[in-house]
């Protein structure tokens, strides 16, 4: 009976903190917040939501003369300040930022996008402390994929003639496979390598029917390579090959030296049917860039011109990528660009993710500039997502990065 009473008190506290932030009665909503949580949801309700949403949701369309007032944005940012989660999501499938720009509450929009960019800094720097855990596989696989470990040649156990405590435990790790894994090969790197590929007719499917590209993209690649070869004769590369349609665009450009780094087998065999192992002044590695871009390093290579696009790796990778490798093969005049896809599935996870990287850049010292460039119109909703798992894109404006160290 106790238990009982309890849960009773907690949808009570639940329901008055909610009522508090909808009606964003600040006095009332700092006193609540000292009993209970800026998360809490009414499970009683037709529709389950948190206090942030609320907040949200009864500030109106600004359209119809309902700017946010100013106890509204007080509210958020109280919430905030007692650990309202940025990208918690509702019975609508919407995180509050979906909300306020649905509503168009840009100065809230904004809010939360400052919000989320401060959670992933902060989540970032724990794990570089070794506090933070594994969430990546929530990821989506187009946008910002799972976090994976780096690969390495490997023996059988039997055929080892000493194995360490260390090795005992990662072939151990190795016999474990996350069921999220075998279902979505997308959620980690090795299963993706492992895993069989599809070419139809303008898109690449995994064998999850993931959508690693799609021809779609073609506008978005030749601008890529217009922004990163503005004349010919430079040396180049590019990371992910995919349907090779960045590839193509570059050396269209005439490049003096074409790298194209892929790991996939099923993609060096089109690469093979294809010709490209053929094509004067190309040069195709076979393998993970974690393995290959250091031997191109120890040779000294020096590139104008890096373009990034892989395929199940998370803004982690791309991180290391640019933070790591980047500056070491780019020419002091070059440039540096990436397939900007994280987040594509929702608005605010996408300008959340943007902020991040482009803060994240500029750490490692490059500046950047954005183009936006339209998607095609109805792409989200068309069939041309038949037959994949999700789409991957959702979103109107692709933001096209271009990066150059700063001087």
């Amino acid at each position: 009976m106790a238990d009982l009473q309890a849960s009773e008190e907690d949808i009570l506290l639940a329901k008055r903190i909610i009522s508090a932030a909808e009606r964003h009665d600040i006095p009332a909503l700092t006193v609540l917040l000292k009993e209970g949580s800026a998360n809490v949801q009414d499970p009683t309700a037709p529709i389950a939501t948190t206090p942030l949403h609320a907040a949200i949701a009864s500030c109106g369309k600004a359209e119809e003369g309902k700017e946010a007032s100013e106890e509204a944005i007080k509210t958020v940012e109280l919430l905030l300040q007692n650990g309202a989660i940025w990208n918690d999501l509702n019975q609508q499938d919407e995180t509050p930022g979906c909300i306020a720009l649905r509503l168009g509450q840009k100065k809230i929009y904004d809010m939360m996008v400052e919000a989320g960019v401060r959670a992933e800094m902060l989540f970032a720097k724990m794990e570089a402390l070794g506090l933070g855990q594994d969430i990546n596989l929530a990821d989506e696989p187009k946008d910002a994929p799972a976090e994976e470990d780096e690969t390495r040649d490997e023996q059988p156990a039997a055929k080892k003639q000493k194995i360490d405590e260390d090795s005992a435990k990662e072939v151990q790790q190795e016999k474990v496979v996350d069921p999220r894994i075998l279902d979505d090969v997308s959620l980690d790197n090795k299963a993706y390598l492992k895993s069989q590929l599809r070419y139809r007719e303008g898109i690449l499917l995994d064998e999850s029917d993931n959508a690693v590209m799609m021809d779609w993209e073609t506008q978005i690649m030749q601008r890529h390579a217009e922004t990163l070869i503005p004349k010919k004769g430079l040396r180049t590369m590019n990371v992910g090959h995919g349907m090779g349609i960045v590839d193509t665009a570059i050396l269209t450009h005439e490049p003096a030296m074409h790298h194209i780094v892929e790991a996939h087998p099923q993609v060096h065999q089109r690469l093979r049917e294809t010709g490209w192992y053929d094509k004067p002044n190309v040069t195709i590695h076979e393998g993970r860039w974690q393995d290959v871009l250091p031997k191109l390093v120890e040779q000294g290579v020096v590139l104008d011109a890096i373009y990034y696009d892989t395929f199940a790796e998370d803004y982690k990778a791309l991180k290391e990528f640019f933070s790591e490798y980047v500056i070491q093969l780019l020419d002091a005049a070059g440039r540096f660009g990436w397939y900007n896809g994280l987040g594509a599935d929702r608005q605010i996870c996408y300008d959340v993710y943007t902020k991040v990287a482009e803060m994240d850049l500029h750490e490692a010292g490059f500046d950047t500039e954005w183009e936006d460039i339209a998607v095609p119109e109805g792409l989200h909703g068309s069939d041309q997502w038949n037959g994949t798992r999700r789409p991957y894109w959702t979103i109107d404006v692709y933001r096209l990065p271009v990066n150059t160290f700063v001087k």
